[in-house]
């Protein structure tokens, strides 16, 4: 019962408390890349824990290791089972065709509106260089459409004639960044997650820092090729051209959020030893419930 009970521990731990306590950190800001990895391992870790729990709580009376446990289910090695197990099988079952059900809707969902709108965008706008289109629209708009086989940035003529060249260049290289580093497979999975648990507060939060960690991992790609200064008129003009309501270069913001990637502009990064000790945490996640796992199988197969 020891990795049952252990399994639950860290499974509440990482669907409340945890996620808390980093969406109220500062440290984020500073190091947007170390938190992303670290939001990512807590929502997987999470999971697997969640349905680790039940599993092996449900299979403890076939066996002693998953392997054993699932080949006594089969075989029919054990004639009677209790309630309770029952129950948390059947949990566990559930828990994850119902994370894997709405993993696979939601990016069956996202690549149909993707394709949809990259239609739209093909028949409403005009080429210009470097892949990107332009919309004849006086809203200030630039936002990437990423795809497996092809990207197309998207730009709007009122964002050309409010920006100075400088501010433009900071803008096309943060949506190369979100192209590049693929962040529509981080929002996807996250969708999915809160998609799955609605009735989670900390999914919806997950959701929209994990959004915001995106961001400004793409504003430090534009800060390799413009000052702080431009990209900080850049975020500026574009978020006080849309509103308080608008979409802020592809992402739902407010003009709050995008102040605040201005104010992250002037924080000290974290050093690189803190980076690696949060890397080291998240390795350190989601290897504990992968261990409690798979240890008792290992060593049944070692005898």
């Amino acid at each position: 019962m020891s990795a049952p009970i252990a399994l639950g521990v860290l499974a509440i731990a990482l669907a409340w408390p945890v996620p808390l306590l980093l969406a109220r950190s500062a440290w984020p800001r500073r190091s947007p890349a170390a938190a992303l990895v670290l939001w990512q391992a807590i929502a997987v870790a999470g999971g697997l824990s969640m349905i680790g729990a039940l599993l092996t709580f449900g299979l403890a009376p076939f066996g002693t290791d998953l392997l054993s446990a699932v080949v006594n289910l089969f075989t029919g090695g054990v004639q009677r089972i209790e309630s309770a197990n029952a129950i948390a099988l059947c949990g566990a079952v559930l828990l994850a065709g119902h994370l894997l059900l709405n993993l696979v809707t939601t990016i069956v969902r996202a690549e149909r509106q993707r394709r949809r709108h990259a239609q739209l965008v093909t028949l409403l706008s005009s080429p210009l260089d470097g892949g990107t289109r332009l919309i004849d629209s006086p809203a200030p708009v630039a936002y990437c459409l990423p795809g497996a086989l092809s990207t197309v940035t998207v730009v709007s003529a009122g964002l050309i004639a409010l920006l100075e060249d400088d501010e433009m260049h900071a803008v096309i290289e943060h949506e190369k960044a979100h192209a590049t580093q693929r962040h529509d497979i981080v929002l996807v999975l996250f969708r999915a997650w809160y998609a799955s648990l609605p009735w989670f507060p900390i999914a919806f939060r997950a959701q929209r820092e994990v959004g915001m960690l995106i961001e400004m991992l793409a504003d430090d790609r534009a800060r390799r090729v413009v000052d702080d200064t431009v990209l900080a008129r850049a975020i500026a003009l574009v978020g006080s051209g849309r509103g308080e309501t608008s979409v802020e270069w592809g992402e739902a913001a407010t003009v709050r959020e995008a102040s605040s990637r201005i104010v992250r502009l002037e924080a000290v990064p974290l050093p690189r030893i803190a980076e690696s000790g949060i890397v080291a945490i998240a390795v350190l996640l989601l290897a504990i419930p992968t261990v409690l796992l798979l240890t008792p199988v290992v060593a049944a197969l070692a005898q």
